[in-house]
């Protein structure tokens, strides 16, 4: 179960403006303290400029946890996913939202702005803020996640 009085980073492209509007708002209402690098409006940025503040911020110790966004949720999570120490996952649905966090202990999720509905997007971030890693088996299967250098 994820600590609200700690806070999460968000950070979105004009593509998903409006649904990080939509979750800041509700979130906040739901007692989430949120932290918003933008963007702050529909007009036409890169997404690498949101989503970089807020992979970092995670890489770095600094926030346990994070929520990107961009049109089609791939940016995103592909500019995230370069952090060594970020697993962001590009979630449509609740379950994936679940087990991204259970089996691959994701710590930024990344739902795509364009074609997920709102409320579904709401939904699969309060499932993944309070959904546990299982470790056992997965610990050995994420450790192989970084690339290895011969």
């Amino acid at each position: 179960m994820f600590d609200k009085s700690q806070v999460i980073p968000i950070g979105s492209d004009h593509g998903a403006y409006e649904l990080k509007a939509f979750l800041v708002d509700r979130l906040t209402g739901m007692g989430y303290r949120l932290k918003d690098v933008g963007t702050h409006s529909e007009a036409s940025v890169d997404y690498p400029d949101f989503i970089h503040p807020v992979a970092k911020a995670v890489n770095d110790g600094i926030f346990p946890i994070g929520i990107i966004m961009c049109g089609s949720g791939q940016g995103a999570s592909m500019t995230a996913n370069k952090y060594p120490n970020v697993r962001a996952g590009l979630c449509w649905s609740l379950e994936q939202a679940t087990l991204t966090r259970q089996h691959n202990n994701a710590n930024i999720i990344s739902p795509p702005g364009r074609f997920v509905d709102f409320d579904l997007a709401l939904e699969m971030i309060v499932a993944f803020l309070n959904t546990e890693f299982e470790g056992d088996r997965h610990i050995q299967r994420i450790n192989k996640i970084p690339i290895i250098h011969e």
